[in-house]
């Protein structure tokens, strides 16, 4: 009879037991879930402007690295093809230098496209540039860069842009 006693005692205070524990650990769950969502809202006040300004840099170098207004920056009448071709190349590595630490803020998509449009860029001066006298004037490897640049439907500068103001959209 012992025995019935027993468990006459024991089986409700494991049911109270199991009840309890089951609320409590509903509780923390729940209070868990209350500051990852407060945290995650005070992140976002603080990391959005700091994204948007990444967004406006990253449209800022691509807008700097087309043809036309790198040429009109870097020419000079008295410059050789050579010369402006290593200016240019110069200049469009150190635009995508200086912006390297903004990948952190967009998509793997974005940055990749940004990179593509730098790298697309760099042949595009390149290829123009095989082309042309070395020691004639930079004016002839500037209208060759525009035009072959400018007969492209959609160049991978505006792509990227597209993609990127398509992307800012997303947040509001």
């Amino acid at each position: 009879m012992e025995t019935i006693d027993i468990l006459k005692i024991i089986l409700p205070a494991l049911i109270v037991l199991l009840t309890a524990y089951l609320l409590i650990d509903k509780l923390l769950r729940n209070e868990e879930k209350r500051r990852n969502f407060e945290l995650r809202k005070e992140n976002s006040s603080t990391l959005t402007p700091i994204r948007l300004r990444a967004y406006e840099r990253l449209i800022l170098l691509l807008e700097r690295t087309t043809p036309a207004t790198l040429i009109v920056t870097i020419a000079k009448p008295e410059m050789t093809n050579r010369e402006l071709h290593t200016q240019l190349l110069s200049s469009i590595r150190q635009e995508f230098s200086h912006n390297l630490s903004q990948q952190i803020y967009v998509s793997d998509d974005i940055w990749n496209h940004i990179r593509g449009a730098q790298e697309s860029l760099l042949r595009l001066v390149n290829t123009c540039a095989s082309q042309c006298n070395p020691a004639n004037s930079a004016s002839e490897l500037a209208e060759r860069i525009i035009q072959v640049y400018n007969a492209s439907d959609q160049t991978p500068t505006e792509l990227a842009i597209n993609l990127l103001k398509k992307e800012v959209r997303l947040f509001f």
